[in-house]
């Protein structure tokens, strides 16, 4: 039996993984990960902590495979996104699923964090653990960490749900504590343009609006909305809107400030569109998206 199918939970045991399986194999028993680099956590992570099946050819499941970070795509107040390469030593770059980039976005710990997510996003969900609901009640140490794990787990699920729904979204690779790691949107080594970095003539800019509000428009017939859209949580990659930022998607019906979120976004969206000279009405936008939410 090849060594490396053994260990790669997406191929059956008794099979061949690749063609170059006998020297990974070598390479797997002869390589330590070095400075900047860990051993795949895919192995780690529980069935549900894993992104939706049919699972994209380019994701890396071998547990020969090694984390090697890039450095820092960008800081924030709450998180930090950090560019991963995950690979399997010695594996030719044109065998699927043995190299890949992807972005690992880690909520901050306690001691480095201005961790300030507003409770707004979170009415109608629920939390099983009755001390982690005191805890974070109070806003203690402990009710903070406990926070930046639901965050996590939220903005994987936001992901998964949403790239089910066909919504485009980077596609949510594994969760586990603070850390997502999810598909890495850009070129080569070079993240995607914020939307509000894209400066666009009147054609491609009807392009764009029209395919955020399709994005809008998915979410409302599933009852929900970003509750946080903005040009800044957009990415631009050859022609496609990409939204990031998902961990508090909100159910509108649910959420009693569910509608008024709703409407944010359609203005915040609307408004950048508008200063761009593209007409672009905030109001018919959430009734359409009102309609879709209720029909």
């Amino acid at each position: 039996m090849n060594f490396l199918s053994s260990l790669d939970d997406t191929v059956p045991q008794g099979t061949t993984a690749a063609p170059f399986g006998a020297a990974s194999d070598l390479a797997f028993q002869a390589t330590e990960p070095g400075e900047g680099q860990r051993w795949s956590t895919w192995p780690a992570t529980l069935p549900s902590e894993r992104g939706p099946e049919p699972r994209p050819d380019w994701l890396v499941t071998s547990a020969a495979a090694i984390d090697t970070e890039l450095g820092v795509v960008k800081t924030g107040k709450e998180a930090d996104l950090f560019l991963i390469e995950r690979a399997v030593p010695d594996a030719p770059d044109e065998v699927p699923g043995t190299r890949s980039l992807l972005a690992a976005k880690r909520y901050r710990t306690t001691e480095h964090s201005d961790f300030h997510r507003s409770a707004i996003y979170t009415e109608g969900r629920g939390t099983r653990r009755t001390r982690d609901m005191r805890a974070l009640t109070k806003g203690t140490s402990y009710g903070r960490a406990v926070a930046r794990v639901q965050w996590a787990y939220a903005e994987f699920d936001a992901l998964g749900r949403l790239f089910e729904l066909g919504a485009s979204v980077p596609y949510p690779v594994q969760v586990s504590d603070t850390e997502v790691l999810m598909e890495f949107v850009g070129e080569g080594r070079v993240a995607a343009p914020r939307l509000a970095e894209v400066r666009a003539g009147p054609d491609e800019l009807r392009e764009l609006f029209h395919q955020v509000a399709g994005f809008m428009r998915t979410l409302a017939f599933a009852g929900l909305a970003h509750g946080d859209l903005s040009p800044y949580n957009l990415l631009v990659h050859r022609g496609r809107v990409v939204a990031i930022d998902l961990p508090q998607v909100v159910d509108v019906i649910a959420n009693p400030q569910g509608f008024d979120l709703l409407h944010r976004d359609c203005v915040n969206v609307c408004d950048w569109f508008t200063r761009r000279r593209l007409e672009c009405d905030a109001e018919q936008l959430f009734g359409e998206l009102v309609g879709d939410v209720v029909r």
